[in-house]
């Protein structure tokens, strides 16, 4: 592993590399907040696929493109007269000073469980934003599966949650019959509930979001992040599918001409092959 010099070079090697990039470079040049974003959230993407790849050299190639991003932030910032690296820096360190008492501050050396210290840091960052609600720092443009996620994580910081993961199953089994009512599916409703069996696509949607939502709420109580077991899920249907597509081939047959008990039947050998 390098030292903290051989760092601090190359952070000033990568600032020499961005300011060359952008004087001499007509793409880079061209380049704006804007342009970035799209390219940014693609990044991201590609570093979370990394990550659950099992990470090595691969996660330190995408660790370095997201980096680069960053400073190219800053560096736009910089020729606007907005603020440069140095500020996102000491922002970023002053932030983590300020939210970590138990280590920073005047309760440095008192001993907090994880689950303590994230209850402290959701508290603290209401403190900061002055008067803004918690949820109200929840991306607008997050992708909604993960977006349901941080939202529920956020409120069970303050203590909005579930006592027990088991009390999240009958919500979420209403949920999923108001969805099966919105379609026009009987369903025996529980005592004193009410509902409307009315069939249109607006309410059909709110019933299958709110469905989606206690599922990922179930999800979160059992420690399951919802993205990756749903990418999982994914994953298995596109192998499963792909050999049915290619066993019927192989035995000239046409999916679009196929019933669906015959396409089940080459489904289930694939799944009975592990896939």
């Amino acid at each position: 592993m390098h030292t903290k010099e051989d760092k601090i070079a190359a952070f000033a090697r990568a600032l020499e590399v961005m300011d060359t990039l952008r004087e001499k470079c007509p793409w880079n040049h061209a380049q704006t907040n804007e342009s970035l974003r799209p390219l940014t959230i693609e990044e991201v993407y590609e570093l979370s696929d990394a990550v659950l790849d099992g990470g090595g050299a691969s996660l330190c190639k995408e660790v370095g493109d997201l980096a680069l991003h960053v400073l190219f932030y800053a560096k736009v910032a910089e020729e606007k007269g907005e603020y440069d690296i140095a500020d996102v820096l000491n922002g970023m360190c002053e932030k983590m000073i300020f939210r970590h008492p138990h280590v920073f501050g005047d309760a440095s050396g008192r001993t907090m469980s994880a689950e303590e210290v994230a209850k402290a840091w959701e508290l603290r960052k209401k403190k900061e934003r002055a008067g803004k609600t918690i949820l109200e720092g929840v991306p607008k443009s997050c992708e909604p599966l993960q977006k349901a996620f941080i939202l529920q994580d956020k409120a069970s910081a303050v203590g909005f949650d579930w006592e027990h993961p088991d009390d999240v199953w009958p919500k979420v089994e209403e949920e999923i019959g108001e969805a099966k009512e919105a379609v026009g599916i009987k369903v025996k409703k529980a005592p004193g509930r009410s509902g409307s069996s009315e069939v249109s696509a607006a309410h059909a949607e709110e019933e299958f979001g709110d469905a989606l939502f206690a599922l990922v709420n179930a999800s979160r109580m059992y420690g399951i992040d919802p993205s990756v077991a749903l990418r999982k899920a994914c994953d298995k249907f596109q192998r499963r599918f792909t050999y049915m597509e290619t066993e019927a081939s192989k035995r000239g047959l046409d999916l679009g001409k196929m019933t669906l008990a015959e396409m089940d039947a080459i489904w289930d050998e694939g799944k009975a092959k592990g896939l």
